[in-house]
């Protein structure tokens, strides 16, 4: 017959459990026997044969089919043996051996169902077991994945941000020299179109200040927690010269023990937060906080009156979300981000005092 289940096999197979069959024995064994003595005291007219049923298949489960075929033949001769010393006479000498093997019978076959679930159930274990690690080697590939994005967008971020600063912004810078040279020469001149050419030159440095704003938001470096306020107010300035919106922020010092790391991804949260309310939904005000409470709980929140998120069915994941999601989940954050009441987007972003370390 088949051996044990596999997984009852590791845990009989363990060297405490193995320190334990000889009370694993006494135990079929005595419950064999305490049956037999009450079948006994009862008379052969009243027959306990279904009640062998709890130590055959306690015996199954323990040890196997093996032991529960012995436990069932024990049970069958304890049986047999209590009726005929409880004086049962029989008209025929075949009628005991023939109830003995109808018993016998009825225990092969409650020992074949008995371990036939409990094979069935330890290859659903073992299934289950082996799900269960496929799922969580899948979660690590793709938290992998995502700090490999997340890696490749902050060297994007940066290499945008170098352009911009070296390239851009000295073409911008230089064209505004050249343009304030011939500046000069129409006004020596007194030509009407340096008042045009005026105006030109100062859009051009308009879009100097632009473009230095843009590549310092890209190329800020770590932000530590006694920075992260000033950071979050910069941001707000930037925001309303930038974009000609009414950006402010609220917020004091935070505590001492939220990670640099933390710092920086916060900032980058409320950076991306304020940038995706400004292009996708036409806010004419936005409020950025930054509060903590007693606990030591920081609350980060970017709240806008624009048009608020699309319905459900329209809602799609953008990649501005998702890295905002997986930036919280890196320093053990909240994150939610909901319609607000009266019209607008909330975005909210809670750090509890116990943090994890940050990568």
């Amino acid at each position: 017959m088949p051996e044990p289940p596999r997984g009852l096999a590791r845990w009989l197979a363990r060297p405490t459990h193995a320190r334990r069959q000889g009370p694993l024995f006494a135990v079929v064994a005595g419950l064999v026997l305490l049956i037999g003595v009450v079948d006994f005291a009862m008379g052969f007219e009243t027959s306990l044969l279904v009640f062998y049923f709890l130590p055959v298949c306690l015996a199954v489960a323990l040890r196997g089919r093996w032991f529960g075929v012995a436990t069932a033949v024990a049970s069958v001769v304890t049986w047999v043996a209590g009726d005929f010393a409880a004086g049962a006479h029989f008209s025929n000498s075949l009628v005991p051996w023939w109830n003995a093997l109808i018993a016998l019978g009825t225990y092969l076959v409650l020992i074949w169902l008995v371990s036939s679930l409990l094979e069935l159930q330890a290859r659903l274990e073992d299934r289950v077991r082996q799900r269960t690690a496929a799922l969580r080697n899948e979660i690590a590939e793709r938290e992998r994945l995502e700090k490999i994005l997340l890696e490749i967008s902050e060297r994007e971020r940066r290499s945008i941000g170098h352009d911009l600063h070296d390239g851009l912004g000295q073409h911008l810078t230089a064209t505004a020299i050249t343009g304030q040279v011939l500046l000069e020469k129409l006004r020596e001149r007194g030509a009407v179109e340096a008042a045009e050419l005026q105006k030109v030159i100062a859009l051009i440095k308009s879009g100097i200040e632009q473009t230095r704003a843009l590549a310092k938001g890209l190329l800020l470096a770590e932000i530590s927690p006694d920075g992260l306020p000033a950071a979050l107010e910069e941001l707000a300035t930037i925001t309303r010269e930038q974009f000609r919106v009414e950006c402010r922020f609220e917020g004091g010092a935070v505590a001492p023990h939220l990670a640099a790391g933390a710092a920086t991804h916060f900032y980058r949260i409320a950076f991306e937060a304020v940038r995706n309310a400004v292009r996708h939904g036409r806010p004419r005000r936005l409020d950025v906080v930054l509060a903590e409470n007693a606990v030591g709980d920081l609350t980060l929140t970017v709240r806008d009156d624009g048009s608020g998120l699309p319905p459900p069915g329209r809602r799609g994941e953008g990649l501005g979300l998702r890295i905002m999601a997986h930036r919280a989940q890196i320093i053990g954050a909240s994150f939610a981000i909901e319609s607000s009441e009266g019209g607008g987007t909330l975005m909210t972003c809670r750090l509890p005092a116990v943090t994890p370390a940050t990568p």
